[in-house]
C-alpha cells in the first residue's frame, strides 16, 4: 500500500500586542490610564495563565516607564516578567517619525530603548518594528543593521497588496527582510478576526471561529515561506479574552496544515530571516509611495510636514543644541581642561526631547492639549542644553592665559561647525555702562568708543551693526548671592578666523573719551538704493518685493526670488487640503518697502516688507475662501556678508488669517527632471514629475516632500539651493521654470476627533530662517550641509570680565585660540560626544561613491589629553574592529557611498 504524501505543517506565529500612541485624539494622561487598566489586566491574564504568552510591547520601552510611574510597586513584578519573556521590551524608546526628527535622534532613541530593556533585566527585542511610521527612511536598513537587527516590520510606505515579505535594501546596500502588514496594516487582526471596528457587534463564537480560520489562511496564502504572522496589535487595543480563548481552542484542536503558536515578534522574524532565499520580492532606498489601492494599502500621509510649524523648529533647535553645542563642547571641556562629563544631564534632555518624537506627537495632528504638553518637554531639553553650553563655555573662557585687566572685556567666540570659519562674524558685546563714549556732529546719539583686539594682540576693525543700552545682566556666584549688571550690549561684525569645532578670544578695551572709533567701510557691500553685493553675488530687490540674484562668477541670472504663494487649506494636521474654490494669491503683485538697514563692507541688509490682502478664512458652509480681507504683512531681511557664496533670509509674518498654506517660491531656471534633498544620514534624490498613474491612486502623490535642512536642483549649468532650518517641506513643482518651493506654515481648523480647535490655526508671529545658494552644477553636499548646520547652530560668544574669570577658571590653562577637531573631505559629522573614557565621532558620506576623509586635531590646545588609538564601533559603541594605534594628529579614512561609520578615539 502506497502511503498517502503528508501534508507540510506551517507554523502560525500569534504575536499580542498593543499599538499605543502615547498622545494623539486624547492628551497623555487620558491615555496613559487606559494604558494602567490595560497594563494591569495582561500582567493578571499571565500571572493566572489565561494567558499563554508573551505581550510584545509595541517595540517601545517607555510603555513600562509611563505604567511604573503609576504602579511603581509592581516594579518588581513587571522585571520578572521582562527576564520571563513575558513582556518583550524594544528596541525603540518611542516609535518616532523617520522624516522629520534627525538621523542622530533615530540613533539615541533605538539606544535608549534598548538601554531600558536590559535595565529591566532582559536583551531588548531583535524585531525591527516600525508598524505604524509615515513612510521610511532609506537609511532605516543600515540603522537597524548597527543595533545587529537585521529585518523590519512595516506598513505604510509600499503597495505590495499581495506579498507579506520583500528583501529591503537600504541606500548603502545594506540588507533587511521585511514584513508588510496586511491590508488594513497592524489593525487587519482586529478589524477581520476580532471585529473591532464593530463597536456594538458581541462576539460570536461560531463567526469568530470561521473568521479566525479564513483569516489564517488569507494570510498563508500571501506569504511565501513557511511561517505566517497574525498580529493582535491595533490601535489602544486591550487584550480581548473571549477572542484570545478561541484562539487558545484552535490551538488545541489544531488547524490541518497549521501549527498555530502564540510566540513573539523575535521568533516570527528569526524564522522569516532563515527563509530569506525564498523571498523573490525587492525594495530599495526610501518607501515612501502613497497609497494606491484603498483597503489594500495604508495612507502615507505626507502633510505632516509642515503641521504646526513651530513643533519642527523647537526640534530641530533642541537637536541642535545637543548635537552640535552641548555635547562637542563638553567633551572638548573634558579633554582639555579635565572637567566632568554631564552624561546625567545630557541624558535627561534627550529623554525630554525623544518623549516629543512619537509620531502623533511630532508630526502635530494631534489635540491642542498634546502639543500644548509638547512645549514644555522642548523647554526642559533646550535648557539643559542651553545650560551646559553656557556653563562650558564660561569655563573654557576663564581658563585662557592672561585674565583680561580690570578695564578689559574678554570676548570668546565659538564656533560648532567641524570645518575652520575664516570670514565675518557677527557678534554681541556686553560692555561696562562706563565705558567712554563720543557722539556724532551735535551730540545726537552716544556710541561708546572701544577697540577690539585678536588672539595676536593685533587691533581687529569692525563694522558697528546694532547697539542696545543699559541692559540687565546677572552674574552668578557659587558662595555669594548673585550680581546685578547694567551692560551696554553693542553688535559688531568683524573678520575673523576660528578654527573647527575651536575658538578665538578677542580682548576689548575702552579708546578714548569723546574721541570717535571709526573704521573705513569702503567699498561697501551696498551698491545701490535696493542693491548689495559681494565678491561673487548681486542681489537686488524690484518693485513687487521679489530679489534678482546674479551670480557673478558664472554670470547667472536669477529672477523672481521669494514670491510668496498663499492659498487655502481645508485639510487638518495629516493632509494639506486643496478646494475646490480656492483663490491663491502671489506677492508679486503686493505692495512693498525696501529699505537698506545695515551699510558697511563685512555685512549688508535690506528689508523687504510686503503687506498682501488674502481671504481671512475658509468659509466651511459654502466651501469657499471668505470675501472678507485681511492685511497680511510679509517682513524680510535679506543679508549678504563679505566672501560669502549664499545670501541669509528671515522671515517673519504676523499669521492673521485662518485655513491656509504659505510656500515662498525660488524659479532655478534649470532644465532637470530630478532634484535633491538631505534626509537622515543622506541626500535623497526625487523625481520632479509626479507618478504617471497619479489619477488613479486613492492617495494623491504631491510635489512637497520632506528634507531635513536643504534641497537643490540644478542642470549642468545654474541652479539653486535651499537651505532652512526647522522647514522640513520643500517641492519642485514641474513646471518651466523649475522652482524650488519652501512650505513656511500650514494653519488649519481641523483637528482629529474634535469639531475643530484653534490652535491648529497657529495664529501669532512666526520667524523663518533660510538661504539661497546659486549652483554652477551638482552641488557640493558637504557644503550644503555646513550651510545648514550654521544656519541652525551659528557662532556663539561669551562675555566675560576678570570676576567672571575669577569664578569659572580651571586649573589647565588654554591658549587664546585652539580648536579641538576638523573633518576635512565630503563627510559629514552629525555626532562628538564622550562615551566612558573615549570619544566616538560618527560621519557619513552624502554622496554616491567613495570618498576620503580626514579627521585632524592638529589645532588642540596643548593641555588636551591625548588621543593613542581609533576603532570602529556599532551604533551601541560595540567594537566592530580591532583598535589601531594614531601616529601624528590625525586620522585618514574610506568611507563607502551612504556609509554610516562611528569612530571611537581613546
Amino acid at each position: 500500500m502506497t502511503a498517502e504524501p503528508s501534508v507540510k505543517t506551517r507554523t502560525v506565529h500569534y504575536v499580542l500586542s498593543t499599538h499605543w500612541d502615547r498622545e494623539w485624539y486624547q492628551a497623555f494622561q487620558d491615555y496613559r490610564e487606559r494604558l494602567v487598566l490595560l497594563m494591569d489586566r495582561i500582567i493578571a491574564g499571565i500571572e493566572d495563565g489565561r494567558v499563554r504568552g508573551p505581550f510584545q510591547t509595541d517595540g517601545q520601552a517607555i510603555i513600562l516607564e509611563d505604567y511604573l510611574e503609576i504602579r511603581p510597586e509592581r516594579r518588581a513584578q513587571v522585571e520578572q516578567l521582562v527576564r520571563d519573556c513575558k513582556f518583550v521590551v524594544g528596541p525603540w524608546y518611542v516609535l518616532p517619525d523617520e522624516f522629520i526628527v534627525s538621523g542622530e535622534s533615530i540613533v539615541r532613541n533605538i539606544r535608549l530603548g534598548r538601554q531600558i530593556a536590559r535595565e529591566f533585566g532582559s536583551e531588548p527585542s531583535g524585531a525591527g518594528f516600525a508598524c505604524d511610521l509615515f513612510g521610511h527612511i532609506g537609511q532605516l536598513p543600515q540603522l537597524l543593521n548597527g543595533f545587529g537587527i537585521d529585518n523590519a516590520l512595516i506598513w505604510r510606505g509600499i503597495n505590495l497588496y499581495d506579498k507579506r515579505n520583500f528583501v529591503w535594501e537600504g541606500v548603502d546596500g545594506s540588507e533587511v527582510v521585511a514584513y508588510e502588514f496586511a491590508n488594513i496594516g497592524y489593525c487587519d487582526y482586529a478589524f477581520k478576526v476580532r471585529d473591532a471596528d464593530k463597536r456594538d457587534l458581541k462576539f460570536d463564537l461560531e463567526r469568530n471561529r470561521r473568521q479566525l480560520n479564513e483569516y489564517i489562511d488569507y494570510e498563508a496564502s500571501h506569504t511565501e515561506i513557511d511561517s505566517v504572522l497574525i498580529f493582535d496589535g491595533g490601535d489602544h487595543q486591550e487584550w480581548d479574552p473571549e477572542a484570545y480563548d478561541l484562539l487558545c481552542q484552535t490551538m488545541d484542536s489544531g488547524k490541518e496544515g497549521f501549527n498555530i503558536r502564540h510566540t513573539d515578534l523575535d521568533t516570527f522574524v528569526r524564522e522569516m530571516v532563515d527563509q530569506k532565499d525564498r523571498i523573490t520580492t525587492r525594495l530599495k532606498g526610501e518607501l515612501r509611495e502613497t497609497g494606491k489601492v484603498p483597503g489594500k494599502a495604508g495612507h502615507q500621509i505626507h502633510g505632516v510636514l509642515s503641521s504646526r510649524v513651530w513643533i519642527k523648529q523647537q526640534n530641530q533647535h533642541c537637536q541642535n543644541m545637543l548635537c552640535h553645542w552641548a555635547e562637542p563642547i563638553s567633551t572638548f571641556a573634558n579633554m582639555a581642561l579635565e572637567t566632568e562629563y554631564p552624561d546625567g544631564f545630557l541624558n535627561v534632555a534627550w529623554k525630554w526631547l525623544i518623549k516629543n518624537h512619537p509620531h502623533d506627537s511630532i508630526c502635530g495632528c494631534s489635540i491642542d492639549q498634546v502639543h500644548e504638553d509638547m512645549k514644555f518637554r522642548f523647554s526642559q531639553s533646550r535648557q539643559i542644553a542651553e545650560l551646559l553650553t553656557r556653563e562650558t563655555s564660561y569655563r573654557i573662557g576663564a581658563s585662557i592665559e592672561e585674565a583680561p585687566e580690570e578695564n578689559e572685556v574678554r570676548v570668546v567666540v565659538f564656533n560648532p561647525l567641524s570645518t575652520d570659519h575664516n570670514g565675518p562674524a557677527t557678534v554681541e558685546l556686553e560692555l561696562p555702562t562706563d565705558y567712554p563714549v563720543f557722539q556724532e556732529f551735535f551730540g545726537f546719539e552716544p556710541l561708546p568708543v572701544f577697540t577690539v583686539h585678536g588672539p595676536d594682540g593685533e587691533e581687529i576693525p569692525y563694522q558697528r551693526v546694532g547697539q542696545d543700552m543699559g541692559r540687565k545682566k546677572m552674574r552668578i556666584r557659587p558662595t555669594k548671592f548673585p550680581d546685578d549688571l547694567i551692560v551696554n550690549r553693542i553688535t559688531v561684525c568683524l573678520p575673523l578666523s576660528i578654527p573647527a569645532m575651536g575658538y578665538t578670544s578677542l580682548t576689548v578695551r575702552p579708546a578714548v573719551d569723546k574721541e570717535p572709533r571709526r573704521y573705513s567701510m569702503v567699498p561697501s557691500l551696498v551698491t545701490g538704493s535696493q542693491a548689495i553685493e559681494n565678491e561673487g553675488l548681486r542681489v537686488e530687490a524690484t518693485p513687487h518685493g521679489t530679489l534678482r540674484l546674479t551670480d557673478k562668477k558664472t554670470g547667472e541670472v536669477y529672477n523672481d526670488l521669494l514670491v510668496f504663494e498663499e492659498r487655502a487649506d481645508i485639510g487638518d494636521g495629516w493632509f494639506h487640503g486643496v478646494a475646490v474654490n480656492d483663490q491663491v494669491v502671489y506677492s508679486s503683485a503686493a505692495a512693498s518697502d525696501v529699505s537698506v538697514i545695515e551699510n558697511g563692507k563685512y555685512q549688508a541688509a535690506i528689508r523687504i516688507r510686503t503687506t498682501m490682502r488674502i481671504p481671512e478664512e475658509f468659509d466651511f458652509e459654502h466651501m469657499v475662501r471668505s470675501e472678507r480681507r485681511v492685511e497680511f504683512v510679509i517682513d524680510t531681511v535679506v543679508r549678504l556678508r563679505a566672501g560669502s557664496d549664499h545670501v541669509e533670509l528671515k522671515t517673519t509674518i504676523n499669521n492673521t488669517a485662518k485655513d491656509h498654506r504659505v510656500r515662498v517660491f525660488f524659479p532655478s531656471g534649470a532644465k532637470a527632471k530630478t532634484w535633491l534633498s538631505d534626509q537622515a544620514f543622506d541626500v535623497v534624490q526625487r523625481n520632479i514629475a509626479l507618478r504617471e498613474d497619479n489619477h488613479e491612486c486613492f492617495e494623491l502623490e504631491v510635489d512637497t516632500k520632506p528634507q531635513q535642512s536643504w534641497s537643490a536642483v540644478h542642470d549642468d549649468r545654474r541652479g539653486l539651493a535651499i537651505i532652512s532650518t526647522g522647514l522640513i517641506e520643500s517641492a519642485v513643482p514641474d513646471v518651466e521654470e523649475k522652482p524650488l518651493a519652501l512650505t513656511l506654515f500650514r494653519s488649519t481648523r481641523r483637528t482629529v476627533a474634535t469639531d475643530g480647535e484653534p490652535e491648529g490655526q497657529i495664529p501669532g508671529t512666526m520667524s523663518f530662517t533660510y538661504a539661497i545658494k546659486p549652483l554652477s552644477g551638482s552641488p557640493g553636499r558637504r557644503r550644503l550641509f555646513d550651510i545648514g548646520q550654521a544656519l541652525g547652530a551659528g557662532l556663539r560668544t561669551v562675555c566675560m570680565r576678570w570676576q567672571d574669570v575669577d569664578i569659572h577658571q580651571q586649573e589647565n590653562v588654554l591658549p587664546r585660540q585652539a580648536g579641538f577637531l576638523r573633518l576635512d573631505g565630503g563627510a559629514v559629522m552629525t555626532s562628538c560626544r564622550t562615551v566612558g573614557d573615549s570619544v566616538e565621532i560618527r560621519v557619513f558620506n552624502p554622496e554616491t561613491k567613495g570618498i576620503e576623509a580626514r579627521l585632524d586635531w592638529s589645532a588642540n590646545p596643548g593641555a588636551m589629553r591625548k588621543l593613542s588609538s581609533v576603532a570602529e564601533v556599532d551604533l551601541e559603541s560595540k567594537p566592530v574592529s580591532e583598535p589601531k594605534k594614531l601616529t601624528g594628529k590625525s586620522f585618514v579614512f574610506g568611507l563607502e557611498p551612504k556609509k554610516i561609520v562611528t569612530w571611537r578615539f581613546s
